[in-house]
């Protein structure tokens, strides 16, 4: 292709390989999931059991990005980082379980002091 319309589609070709290779897959496993968990107890041991599982693997994952970071996230500040999940976790508890509200303010927190910290 050339011209303009033959530039701007080059330009996307990332944007297209991630779609097919990272997102597309993955939401095949989750349409799979919603069909098969139709119709479960959400009290059921089994659903229990997934969930417990799901939520340690997030906590994994965050106490490691925490922990051990890199990039700039890593150049923050131990306490920043901690202080702003902690204050994150906080929101989320005052906003009766708003995963937003926390997300959002561990985020302000983070990016506030950040800013701060660089002086």
């Amino acid at each position: 292709m050339s011209g303009v319309f033959g530039e701007s589609l080059r330009e996307f070709w990332p944007f297209v390989v991630l779609m097919l290779v990272g997102f597309l897959p993955n939401e095949i496993w989750r349409v799979l999931g919603l069909v098969l968990a139709h119709g479960l107890d959400e009290e059921s041991e089994m659903v229990v059991v997934a969930r417990a599982v799901a939520t340690a693997l997030i906590t994994g994952v965050v106490a490691k990005l925490i922990v051990f970071s890199t990039g700039a996230l890593g150049a923050m500040p131990f306490s920043l980082r901690v202080g702003a999940a902690l204050g994150g976790f906080l929101a989320f508890v005052l906003a009766k379980r708003s995963v937003f509200a926390g997300v959002a303010t561990g985020e302000a927190l983070l990016l506030i002091g950040g800013y701060f910290a660089s002086f």
